[in-house]
């Protein structure tokens, strides 16, 4: 049962991480975004915004091509009023 949930959560390594992190820096224009290694999980890391966590980005591995999901939820109470 293992070696199946490893095959189906390919762990994040280093060389990833900095790379997916770059990605983010140039796609939003953002220096201060960071990724970090979560604690218990080797499939994901999470974001952050300076000091603020905004997110998880989870590694996908399907037919030999690597997918990476980045989810970010959003807090109706950090919205700005509806007008």
């Amino acid at each position: 049962m293992a070696a199946i949930l490893r095959e189906a959560y390919p762990p994040v390594d280093t060389s990833e991480i900095l790379r997916v992190q770059k990605y983010l820096r140039d796609t939003f224009r953002l220096d201060t975004i960071v990724l970090k290694k979560r604690t218990n999980k080797s499939d994901s890391v999470e974001v952050y915004v300076g000091d603020e966590f905004v997110g998880v980005v989870f590694k996908d591995e399907e037919d030999g091509e690597v997918s990476y999901a980045f989810n970010m939820a959003i807090l109706e109470m950090d919205l700005p009023p509806a007008k």
